[in-house]
């Protein structure tokens, strides 16, 4: 079949690899789609070079084409999305109920062969039925809402809340859809990018602007949300939190990136900063959400690229044109 293969740090290609095979438990899914994502940067950049050669991809939807000799809960034909997590089960964090923090941590499209190819292969647990009225090219949104879910778990928010997001991408704006339905007050949106402003207008934010010192908040505000993993960004957003607040970094960094904080502050003031790592008991939830209608496919999607324009696509993507790129096997 083809796939994609980032073969070395900064080398991907198009190529001819085996077709894969379920094992017991496994199903084969036909792509229908699949999204591109910073993790694929980060890959492509080496971060997790003990798994290259690797078939990103780890956002992706399709068709049950083979299903393994022990699977009985999906058959060939069915229209599923595909969680990505794979989790040991038995590290002191699994147990804790803590598995996107696993010991052995590893993901479809990360670690082994994901969706940018034809066909990929997957745990019959985590794929989700998808119902007739959600378009499988459109489900590969349905990971990143996951994270984005997952996002929201950890916040805890609070009704009435006044949200500041940074970042008008895929990521920042699905977390703009989700802050408007969990009750917030507000929703304002920070980006350098105005045609990515333009978008958060669209969907209904409460102010939109390149940077804080524009909006009208001298106190901050209660929730604050980076989307971006851009050190400025960051640095600029823990100084926004209003007292008793709560600073979630959301947004992925590069391993490298530092920000300073003022521990007298985050004591006096009950500033609380804390992280949202990918996906943990949210997928489901996010499938339900997505067939709900949470998110406009129409809207998020930017970009749909054949699977042969990858490498083109992936370019596209580290250049910060558009928002959601897909590519179609």
């Amino acid at each position: 079949m083809k796939a994609a293969v980032i073969e070395a740090p900064g080398k991907v290609s198009l190529t001819t690899v085996p077709d894969p095979a379920p094992g017991p438990r496994q199903v084969v899914v036909k792509v229908a789609a699949c999204g591109l994502c910073g993790t694929d940067l980060h890959i492509l950049q080496g971060e997790f070079a003990p798994t290259l050669p690797v078939v990103p991809g780890h956002e992706f939807a399709g068709e049950v084409a083979a299903v393994g000799s022990e699977v009985t809960e999906l058959v060939a034909g069915d229209r599923v999305a595909v969680d990505p997590s794979l989790y040991c089960y038995e590290c002191r964090y699994c147990r804790s109920g803590h598995n996107n923090l696993c010991d052995r941590w590893a993901a479809i499209g990360v670690t082994t062969a994901g969706g940018a190819a034809e066909y990929a292969v997957a745990p019959v647990a985590n794929c989700v039925k998808l119902p007739d009225h959600v378009g499988l090219q459109d489900a590969a949104l349905i990971e990143p809402l996951s994270c984005a879910v997952r996002g929201y778990d950890v916040l805890k928010a609070r009704m009435g809340a006044r949200v500041l997001i940074y970042g008008s991408g895929t990521m920042g704006l699905m977390m703009l859809e989700l802050a408007k339905r969990t009750g917030a007050a507000s929703v304002d949106m920070l980006d350098l990018n105005p045609e990515r402003l333009a978008t958060a207008r669209t969907l209904g934010c409460s102010a939109a602007a390149a940077g804080a010192d524009e909006l009208d908040r001298p106190q901050g505000w209660d929730v604050v949300i980076d989307a971006t993993g851009n050190a400025k960004a960051i640095q600029d957003g823990i100084g926004r939190v209003a007292k008793a607040g709560t600073f979630l970094q959301f947004g992925v960094s590069d391993y490298a990136t530092t920000a300073v904080i003022e521990p007298y502050k985050i004591y006096n003031q009950e500033i609380t900063i804390t992280g949202s790592m990918a996906v943990l008991h949210s997928y489901e939830r996010a499938a339900d959400l997505f067939a709900a209608g949470v998110i406009d496919p129409g809207i998020f999607i930017s970009d749909r690229h054949p699977l042969d324009d990858y490498p083109a696509a992936l370019e596209q993507f580290a250049a910060g044109q558009g928002r959601k790129i897909v590519v179609v096997p």
